[in-house]
């Protein structure tokens, strides 16, 4: 009896150490874990910490980003909202550019057909729509179109933002500040002096402070106003067939929303592909305003006449 009493506390005893041992192991590993976590927090804290680049860096940065790019194309999907909206429905698009002006934008339904042919050469801009006659004019002039006109606008500044914010123009002074991780650069057409005095801002550029990316461009009205607003997200790296500054990859972004300031709009696209830098024919680009002389539908004299 007393054989088998020693003999039960001895196997009682074994299952309480092998307990405690499975125990400390565990809080082992949970520990281990934890710093594992801590560290890894520690060091994605590290390799992308604020930048504190200059004004005049910044700019310079939007110029090299600007001239890596001289061709895209690109497929995207395209979602336009607001009250007398034209295009007020999902739709697939497809987008040519060159630089030196040169922009093809067509819109598809659902089902392939054609809703729009949008071609543009500096500010001289011709529109297929199906079915009725070719309309051109001058981009200014957009705006005068009748629920087609803003969604337009829309789309040109959302492209505008998929091929390369556009630099800060000869003549034109900066004004760097913080706001928390960005950074936000005004942009005045005449030397800048404060926000309260007589020279006001007519961009205002968002900056990530990390990977120094616009993510936000406002247009700005001669009161100070927002007159539309260019959300850029999603950014991924493309390959440059040819090595722009340096780098054989470009970070793009794939999602743009553009937002008119009086809430007349909000445009949204997202690129299924974006190619640069490839040669571009006749055939994808299209013929600008070939013949010049024809009377525009709005009753005005077509440019150049």
């Amino acid at each position: 009896m007393r054989y088998l009493h020693r003999r039960s506390r001895r196997k009682a005893e074994g299952r309480r150490q092998r307990g405690e041992k499975l125990f400390a192991a565990c809080c082992l590993l949970l520990t281990a874990c934890w710093l594992l976590a801590g560290c890894a927090g520690v060091i994605s804290e590290e390799q992308f910490p604020f930048r504190e680049p200059t004004a005049e860096q910044l700019v310079q940065l939007l110029r090299e980003k600007e001239e890596a790019i001289q061709t895209m194309k690109g497929l995207f999907r395209v979602q336009v909202k607001g009250p007398g909206m034209f295009f007020a429905q999902r739709l697939e698009g497809a987008m040519f550019y060159r630089r030196a002006g040169g922009l093809r934008l067509k819109g598809f339904n659902q089902v392939g057909g054609l809703l729009f042919d949008f071609t543009l050469a500096d500010d001289l801009y011709k529109l297929r729509l199906p079915g009725q006659p070719v309309v051109t004019g001058r981009v200014a002039d957009l705006e005068r179109m009748e629920k087609v006109g803003r969604p337009l606008q829309l789309s040109l500044l959302a492209m505008g933002g998929a091929v390369g914010i556009a630099s800060v123009a000869e003549g034109e002074e900066v004004l760097l500040t913080e706001e928390g991780d960005r950074y936000r650069l005004y942009v005045f057409s005449s030397p800048a002096r404060d926000l309260s005095g007589t020279s006001r801002p007519t961009r205002r550029l968002w900056f990530d402070r990390r990977s120094l990316e616009v993510v936000q461009e406002d247009r700005l009205t001669e009161t100070g106003a927002v007159e539309t607003t260019i959300a850029l997200e999603d950014f991924r790296p493309v390959s440059l067939p040819v090595k722009a500054a340096g780098a054989d990859t470009i970070l793009k972004p794939f999602k743009i929303v553009s937002q008119d300031g009086q809430g007349q709009g909000t445009l949204q696209v997202t690129f299924h592909e974006i190619i640069p830098n490839q040669e571009l024919g006749p055939e994808e680009l299209g013929v600008v305003l070939e013949e010049r002389g024809n009377g525009r539908r709005d009753g005005h004299e077509a440019p150049g006449s």
